[in-house]
């Protein structure tokens, strides 16, 4: 007469059922099922991770386009008030050497 004993165990993740019979053979079957997506999780995971990092780099590289137009906005404005001191340190020149010139003709008539 043939027995047969039939095992199960579960981790959570893997079920596992073993049936053994006992028939003068001594065949062991070993079924094994679902891995319980994890594989799936994990790929999830690193979906969302290579994402999130092509944000980051997005917008640090935006960032850098706009920091450079803010100096080349601050250099324009510097150049700007140069050209504005030059005129201004002309004019007084000019002022100074027209006060100069009259100051002397004055003195000497």
């Amino acid at each position: 007469m043939a027995t047969e004993r039939v095992t199960e165990t579960s981790d959570g993740t893997t079920t596992e059922r073993v049936v053994e019979r006992d028939h003068g053979g001594g065949t062991t079957v070993v079924e094994r099922g679902g891995g319980g997506g994890a594989g799936l999780l994990i790929a999830l995971a690193v979906i969302v991770l290579v994402a999130i990092g092509a944000w980051f780099l997005f917008n640090a590289s935006r960032n850098d386009n706009l920091q450079t137009a803010a100096v080349s906005n601050a250099a324009s404005s510097v150049s700007d008030a140069a050209s504005n001191v030059s005129g201004a340190v002309s004019n007084a020149a000019t002022s100074t050497a027209n006060t100069v010139g009259n100051a002397t003709s004055t003195a000497t008539h």
